[in-house]
């Protein structure tokens, strides 16, 4: 059961092939695939001093990846909500008017503690807890 010389060059053949398809496609798939993060993962933001904070204002604060809605009432509590909406992630808006959070894309409603009121959002949004300390405010997550 000796080997032809025609079915030992095709067998070749088919090897450099197969080696050259994978030697070509391997850089491709590898470049597509996303590379693990290397970001900190971040428990605590400084945004701001309390005194340059109007009331009845908001702020969007980066937070890591996230934004965070900061809100400061008329009364001068503060609270910070997470910014995306529970629907789809869009970005909320604090109404002074209504002294209430706005998901423009769906018109979903939030109260200032993050329960939803109305609209499509399934679930409230995720509190951060707010410290002033020395007129510095301190944004953190809170651990449950």
């Amino acid at each position: 059961m000796a080997l032809s010389r025609k079915k030992f060059l095709d067998i070749l053949i088919g090897l450099g092939g197969f080696g050259s398809l994978a030697a070509f496609t391997y850089p491709i798939f590898s470049y597509l695939r996303p590379l693990p993060s290397t970001e900190a993962k971040v428990n605590t933001v400084k945004a701001g001093t309390a005194s340059g904070f109007p009331p009845n204002s908001s702020q969007i604060i980066k937070f890591g990846r996230k934004p965070v809605i900061l809100i400061k009432s008329e009364s001068g509590e503060f609270s910070a909500l997470e910014a995306t909406c529970t629907h789809l992630d869009c970005i909320v808006q604090y109404k002074k008017d209504t002294k209430q959070i706005l998901c423009a894309c769906h018109n979903g409603i939030y109260d200032i503690s993050g329960q939803n009121l109305s609209g499509p959002p399934p679930k409230p949004l995720q509190a951060y807890s707010v410290k002033v300390i020395d007129d510095e405010i301190v944004i953190t997550t809170i651990v449950t």
